[in-house]
């Protein structure tokens, strides 16, 4: 190990260098052992250890053995016992812990890409578009990759090829970048599609869409008649991802797109925004969509809504209430915010989660889950 972001180890070919690319929070390995063969026990025990199995054999093995391991670590969670958690916020704190410890673990099996994008293994799969997206274009530097984050890779790289159809924009597809939250959870899109729309918008013909994202917001926006939206973003990926969308549905004639960190220049008659909903630190990338710390966004949304507003303008904001049966974030905190903040609740749409987890008995979080509602608060001026 010679630095944060560098590999350094030895080789029959003698010593060996690579950048290290963990997207996912995966560790960097406190040593590295190259294998071509090894059974499951042993990869097992040696990851757990902190050491990296840089993989020199078959490809479609070490997807078996990836998967052998990811069971051994199940089969050692059930042996483990464990506190019952006295409350939501306990649950979830050791929901966390356990999956930082499956990124830690699983995250030692490894596979080197070369600088092409090329894996030099047998039965390899074809990388090089997957990870330009990902990356951008070669630079001639090989990497070392986690074959866990590989795979979110490649699946990602699925998704955005198919795309995710959305009912809402009458079944067209929405094709979600790598890194950019992908909008499966369609109820919040069908709050965006009922709520009125406010009558400011006859004298302030703008919208403005706070964290575009794929751009799923600002093309239902634009498709329901809004004359002219300006979406904001400080991620140059989701950027690139809403233009592209946007370009697909012919919408990009109405949207504007900045890169900044939540309000444009300027007033809008209406302010979009679907903050992560958990307030808690993001361990990387991938997860910033997800995982608001401190709620920053949320609360800079409202603190900075009022100075954004035409007359007779609304905000609305899009917000889960899972953080709250999890015990990180309370309604009163939530309505003290809205207040402090100058402004009142003019009415809120809500709708229940139709994802297969609010009905998983099994999942640690079912409680808080089941018990999930995602609104859409309208806020106007108080």
């Amino acid at each position: 190990m010679t630095s944060s972001n560098t590999l350094t180890w030895q080789e029959e070919s003698g010593t060996r260098t690579a950048l290290w690319q963990a997207d996912n929070g995966a560790r960097q390995p406190s040593r590295i052992q190259v294998a071509k063969e090894m059974d499951a026990d042993t990869a097992y025990r040696l990851a757990s250890a902190g050491t990296g199995l840089l993989w020199r054999g078959d490809f479609q093995h070490a997807r078996q053995l990836l998967q052998a391991m990811s069971a051994r670590m199940d089969a050692a969670g059930q042996r483990k016992k464990k506190p019952t958690p006295s409350t939501a916020a306990e649950s979830f704190e050791q929901h966390r812990k356990a999956q930082a410890l499956r990124v830690r673990v699983l995250g030692q099996l490894l596979i080197e890409i070369d600088g092409n994008y090329g894996i030099p293994l047998k039965r390899s799969p074809d990388v090089v578009q997957a990870c330009t997206e990902a990356w951008g274009p070669a630079d001639g530097q090989a990497r070392v990759v986690p074959l866990r984050s590989l795979l979110g890779l490649i699946g990602a790289h699925e998704w955005r090829k198919k795309g995710v159809p959305v009912a809402t924009l009458n079944g067209a597809h929405i094709h979600p970048h790598y890194g950019v939250f992908s909008p499966v959870r369609g109820e919040y899109l069908d709050l965006v599609a009922q709520a009125p729309l406010p009558a400011a918008l006859q004298h302030c013909p703008q919208a403005f869409d706070i964290g575009v994202g794929t751009g799923v917001l600002s093309a239902l926006l634009a498709r329901r008649g809004v004359p002219r939206v300006m979406a904001t973003d400080l991620s140059e990926r989701a950027l690139a991802c809403a233009r592209d969308n946007l370009q697909r549905l012919d919408l990009l004639s109405k949207v504007e797109l900045v890169q900044t960190d939540l309000y444009p220049a300027g007033n809008a008659a209406l302010v979009v925004c679907n903050p992560p909903w958990l307030p808690a630190k993001p361990t990387s990338t991938l997860e910033q969509a997800v995982y608001d710390e401190d709620s920053a966004m949320l609360r800079g949304f409202l603190q900075g809504l009022t100075a954004h507003l035409c007359q007779g303008g609304e905000g609305w904001l899009i917000l889960s209430d899972l953080a709250e049966h999890l015990g990180l974030r309370t309604r009163d905190q939530l309505m003290d915010w809205i207040a402090n903040a100058g402004l009142k609740v003019l009415g809120r749409l809500e709708t229940r989660p139709r994802h297969s987890k609010a009905q998983d008995p099994s999942d640690p979080l079912h409680a808080a889950r089941a018990a999930e509602v995602t609104s859409l608060w309208r806020l106007g001026v108080g």
